[in-house]
Parts: structure tokens; sequence; C-alpha cells
């Protein structure tokens, strides 16, 4: 495809509308709930989820100019626990939100889509994963995680 995903999605109001279903299917799952709903996340967390989601997508750097950087993201998320079934249903809520969304449904773009979130997954709630040595945001294409 010669098209980012980030294009191909809809761009930053389809990015923007698949941060706001994901973070409300979060929301209303028992597990997920409580971390998505503290008071101390940022009050823009939907808006700032969207720009990250994009920068890595293919789109604009928005979220890495003035948002902030891979390395607190990283910093924020990761723990030492095991959290694969919050990642499992992480991953659950973000699949059904790109339909709630109305995101492309082709299955290459969903395929896509579903692999990024995955690995996304697996750096932030699997002990031991290795992480990409970069400090900038990672990039991912139709092909997978784009070298650095």
């Amino acid at each position: 495809m010669t098209t980012s995903l980030y294009d191909h999605a809809g761009g930053g109001p389809a990015l923007l509308a698949l941060a706001d279903a994901h973070h409300t299917r979060c929301l209303a799952d028992p597990l997920l709930e409580h971390p998505f709903s503290h008071t101390t996340n940022h009050p823009e967390h939907v808006a700032r989820l969207a720009a990250y989601w994009a920068q890595v997508l293919g789109g604009p750097d928005d979220f890495s100019a003035s948002l902030g950087s891979q390395r607190a993201v990283v910093d924020m998320h990761c723990v030492e626990d095991d959290l694969s079934e919050m990642g499992r249903r992480f991953l659950a809520c973000f699949v059904a939100a790109m339909d709630d969304a109305g995101l492309p449904g082709d299955a290459p773009f969903r395929a896509a889509m579903t692999a990024y979130m995955r690995w996304a997954v697996d750096q932030f709630t699997v002990p031991g994963v290795e992480r990409p040595a970069t400090d900038g945001v990672p990039r991912w294409t139709w092909d997978g995680l784009a070298a650095g």
C-alpha cells in the first residue's frame, strides 16, 4: 500500500473517533475501568491518545512536537507486573472500537491495525519484552514496525 494507515483510516478525525470509542469501551470494561477513570488522567487524554496514534500510524508529528515523548509514554505505562489479561481486553476494546468509529473494514487495514495494537500492548503489559532502542515515537506501517 502506498498510503499510510493514518490516511487510510481517514486522518485525524478518524483517529480521534477511534480514541474516543476505545476510551468509552475501556470505561465499560470492569477490568479496564479503573485505570481509565483515574482523576489524575490528563483532561485531554483522548485527544492526546489520538495524536499519538496518528503519529505512530504515519500522520503528523503533533504528539512528539508538542504533547509528549515516547519515553514519557513508556514511563507512564510500563510496569513489571504481568498484565496480559488487561492487555487482551485492551486489544479487544480497540478492535471493537474500530467498528464503533466507522474505520475502514477492509481486511488488510484491520489486520495491520490489530497487529499494531497487539505489538503495542505487549510493549506495556508483558514483563521483559524488549522495547525499541529509539526514544522516538515508533512508526507502524502496513508491513509492521518501520525500521528506526
